[in-house]
């Protein structure tokens, strides 16, 4: 976390993380411009780097649009989340290259304004065959702008989070576009089945990772709300019932040895996202979203004992939900008990920051 809006606030990390986008900028572009010279030497330097410019940037924004679903799947994914808005930027300017140089190609040569002629020289829009693909080309265009330009934390912060939110989930607007974009100039320009089988493939392999992210959260979802019952289980759930009776309110999360030191569980009761921290000999419960950018808190963990969020490292206070000074970001926080080892959470929240008691694990 910063307190200051630099530029670029650089780290080890982002530096060889940008070193790594360069260096995959540079080995595609190397790579499909060689290739394209050996199977058409007659190729146009214009409509080489349209066509590199073009394939590179809509190769990255797949792995922009995945690169979320996968955290959700595997952790291990986590380092290329904490600095994907490098790889937003760097894409966009790939694309405005190859929106320019499709501009001057075949718009600028006659008596009538680039754009103008963008949007005048197709009007078969009831043509699904002769469509203007350019079209939607310029208006996604338009959208990874506008991300581009607000990816800074001084948008995030002064839009507010919500509407940074909204802003930025245009992604998916500009992708549908894209998609269209790309099919269409396939079938009226191309008309190559290779081209269109590989577009199918990896709009398909977007959606199936986001449903298969989906499915699995629903399923941690639906598992943190009880523990499945087998003959073993019936006595500590009979346990749990009349613990429920003395705690009124308060739901049985888990036991105590469920949870790692400086950890986390995630939990989903009555419609709460819960973020259950053992820190220590005490426990903790904080709503599970960061105020950042609705990062997963329970996947973070306490460090300098702060809950540290795993995707920008913004941190809370366990026992208030409130980020240490001068920052000012809070979470709400709920009531949790301890009988035996044995935790119970009250699903009703407090007000983002209010302070509540730990509870203490006898020991």
């Amino acid at each position: 976390m910063s307190v200051i809006y630099d530029p670029v606030h650089w780290t080890p990390h982002k530096k060889t993380y940008d070193r790594l986008i360069a260096a995959f900028v540079f080995a595609y572009l190397a790579l499909f411009c060689g290739l394209q010279l050996l199977l058409h030497p007659q190729i146009t330097a214009e409509t080489l780097v349209i066509r590199a410019t073009g394939t590179l940037a809509y190769l990255m924004l797949h792995i922009i649009l995945i690169i979320g679903p996968l955290c959700r799947l595997s952790p291990r994914f986590l380092p290329l989340l904490y600095n994907r808005r490098h790889l937003g930027v760097s894409m966009f300017l790939i694309a405005l290259v190859h929106g320019i140089f499709n501009l001057v190609q075949f718009h600028s040569l006659g008596n009538v304004d680039p754009l103008l002629s963008l949007f005048t020289s197709n009007t078969q829009f009831g043509s699904l065959a002769r469509f203007p693909f350019q079209s939607l080309g310029f208006f996604a265009l338009v959208i990874l702008f506008l991300m581009a330009a607000t990816s800074h934390d001084f948008w995030l912060k002064n839009l507010s989070p919500p509407v940074w939110k909204a802003l930025h989930m245009g992604v998916y607007a500009a992708y549908a576009m894209l998609v269209m974009h790309v099919m269409l100039g396939v079938v009226q320009l191309e008309k190559s089945p290779v081209l269109i089988a590989l577009t199918g493939a990896g709009m398909f392999t977007v959606i199936g990772i986001h449903l298969a992210a989906a499915i699995r959260q629903s399923g941690k979802d639906q598992g943190s709300v009880r523990k499945k019952i087998s003959g073993r289980d019936m006595e500590t759930q009979q346990q749990a019932a009349d613990s429920d009776q003395m705690f009124s309110g308060f739901v049985y999360a888990c036991e105590v040895s469920d949870i790692a030191d400086n950890r986390a569980k995630m939990l989903t009761i009555s419609g709460e996202q819960i973020a259950l921290f053992k820190y220590g000999n005490k426990l903790s419960a904080v709503h599970n979203l960061c105020k950042h950018q609705n990062g997963p808190l329970s996947e973070g963990k306490i460090i300098d004992g702060c809950i540290t969020c795993p995707w920008h490292g913004y941190q809370y206070l366990p026992e208030n939900g409130q980020s240490p000074p001068p920052f000012e970001e809070k979470v709400c926080t709920y009531d949790v008990r301890v009988l035996g080892t044995k935790i119970y959470v009250n699903p009703k929240p407090y007000p983002a920051g209010t302070p509540r008691p730990a509870a203490l694990i006898a020991e």
